[in-house]
């Protein structure tokens, strides 16, 4: 079924938006200009000729580069209302799909580059319009029906206007070298107009009586409203935790849990506590009671996989009562278990993966057979586990079977690339393509032949962090102006080339050691961690204790 359409108010907001564009681009030009004529007294001959040529390039072309700016806003709008009204689970439903073709191409340092100055621009405009964005965000949110801002609804975030002034700054008749320094000083311009832009789009949604959704407030079903909360790999020690619990059957501590999803019937766990006479068993049935409360109410786990977790309440109490380790939270089968499906779901979020809906069943037979054994011991979590992670060698190997031409290919490039036999400009010892930079400025190509020369600041912890990755390693990076989660499954013989597949799509990656390197070296890249579903529990549990302690 599909969602409802968009309301009236969001497409007039975004043809608004469009009909703003061309003269936010000039605003954009100008303020870019300026800067550039500032400069050209500090130049030397060369670059203060090529520089002239730049202002005169814009100046031609004004017209022509707004309009593609335009166009670029427009896709990238129209791309956001299908993913809006799209039936979940669809290809237009959630995130973009990437936008890279599937075909084989190696990312190179030039593209990396490229990838870093959007980096740039994008974080420039985050942070001088940090309020604007904020306050516009909820607005929008307003408009769509996304009363908790749960997502960022907003089509024209930073993102995009950084995507649409590089699709603008390539139709200048010059260098890429000079289309990126035109990109570089722009940045400035485009961070200060969109502030105004941001503020004054929130003046018109006010006006038109739009009430921003964060300034409400929504009562849900559960009785409580959702909360962000706090990402964390943190989590208190539980064995100190429950000696702050009030255990069941002690005077005034209740018998009935708080937090019962959807008025769910659950095990009476009073009826439990009364086989444990020792009082600190109780408090730890207490306390592993309310940790998985805390998380199949945690509102960023998926749906699905909140239902597997919550069928483990039960098991997991009389656990507690045959074996007090269950609080050792970093080495228990029993959270291990719990955190590999659950972080392995969350790397393929589409729920219509056939790869997903396979990992989710095998959990969901495993659960069963732990609900149904009357011997709750470590040992059947802890083969839970083992299966869990068998059958995740297993799909690394299919989408690799499935990538073998490529892989033969890529292997056949790399070697003709190390050997100097691909015919094209090298680019493994520098951090761009020199030979096709004819006219870059002079603070450029210093900066780019100072690279060739010696390594680059961080390049120790560059290559120790590529040298930690093995295959099956996620890692998120910053390709083709969008962060993606990617699982690396292969590396070349001569560890040239990397491939990554996407854990949204089929995509897969192909990327060189030096542009790899650099990304890392730019903040673009690095190896995630499991999150910690237990800290984050732990985290409200120990806060929801310490009110109750001054109550």
């Amino acid at each position: 079924m599909a969602r409802p359409s968009p309301s009236p108010a969001f497409i007039q907001y975004i043809d608004d938006e469009l009909l703003r564009a061309p003269m936010l681009f000039d605003q954009v030009v100008d303020g870019t200009v300026e800067q550039l004529r500032r400069g050209l007294a500090s130049l030397g001959a060369a670059d203060r000729s090529a520089t002239s040529d730049l202002i005169q390039g814009l100046a031609a072309h004004r017209g022509r580069l707004g309009q593609i700016y335009t166009e670029a806003l427009r896709s990238g709008a129209n791309a956001d209302k299908a993913r809006e009204t799209a039936p979940p689970g669809s290809a237009h439903a959630g995130s973009a799909k990437p936008g890279r073709p599937m075909k084989l191409a190696l990312v190179e340092e030039d593209e990396v580059a490229t990838d870093v100055e959007l980096s740039h621009t994008i974080e420039r405009i985050k942070t001088h319009a940090e309020h604007e964005l904020r306050e516009l965000r909820s607005y929008v949110a307003a408009l769509v029906g996304d009363l908790d801002v749960s997502a960022d609804h907003n089509p024209f975030r930073p993102e995009a206007h950084a995507k649409a002034l590089w699709a603008a700054a390539q139709a200048l008749p010059t260098s890429r070298g000079w289309q990126m320094h035109f990109m570089r000083q722009a940045s400035a311009p485009l961070a200060s107009v969109l502030r105004q832009s941001y503020a004054a789009a929130s003046s018109r949604l006010e006006g038109m009586g739009i009430e921003p959704a964060s300034y409400r407030t929504v009562i849900m079903p559960s009785g409580s409203r959702r909360s962000a909360g706090v990402e964390t790999t943190y989590t208190p020690d539980l064995y100190r935790m429950r000696d702050s619990m009030r255990a069941p059957l002690d005077e005034a501590a209740p018998l009935r849990y708080e937090g019962q999803a959807g008025g769910q019937r659950r095990e009476n766990w009073a009826e439990v506590a009364r086989q444990a006479p020792n009082r600190l068993d109780r408090q730890a049935i207490e306390l592993v009671s309310r940790l998985f409360e805390a998380i199949i109410t945690d509102e960023r786990v998926p749906p699905d996989v909140i239902l597997l977790i919550s069928r483990l309440h039960g098991p997991a109490m009389r656990l507690t009562l045959r074996d007090s380790s269950v609080l050792d939270q970093q080495s228990h089968p029993l959270w291990r278990f719990i955190h590999l499906f659950t972080y392995e779901a969350e790397m393929a979020p589409d729920t219509a993966d056939p790869e997903r809906r396979r990992l989710l069943r095998l959990a969901q037979q495993l659960i069963d057979q732990i609900a149904a054994d009357p011997d709750q011991r470590p040992t059947i979590y802890r083969r839970a586990v083992q299966t869990v992670e068998e059958a995740l060698r297993q799909r690394l190997q299919r989408r690799l079977s499935g990538q073998a031409t490529q892989v033969g290919a890529l292997q056949k490039l790399e070697h003709q690339a190390l050997d100097g036999g691909d015919g094209g400009p090298d680019t493994i010892g520098g951090m761009v393509d020199l030979p096709v930079m004819d006219t870059v400025s002079a603070d450029i190509l210093v900066e780019a032949q100072a690279s060739t020369t010696a390594p680059p600041p961080g390049a120790a912890a560059a290559a120790a962090w590529l040298a930690s990755l093995e295959v099956g390693t996620w890692v998120r990076l910053f390709l083709d102006a969008r962060w993606v989660h990617a699982q690396l499954l292969w590396v070349g013989d001569r560890g040239e080339v990397w491939l990554f597949g996407d854990g949204r799509s089929d995509a897969t990656w192909a990327v060189r050691r030096g542009a790899l390197l650099r990304l890392h070296g730019a903040a673009l890249a690095k190896t995630l961690t499991m999150r910690s579903l237990l800290g984050r529990a732990a985290l409200k549990v120990q806060q929801q204790v310490a009110v109750q302690g001054q109550r």
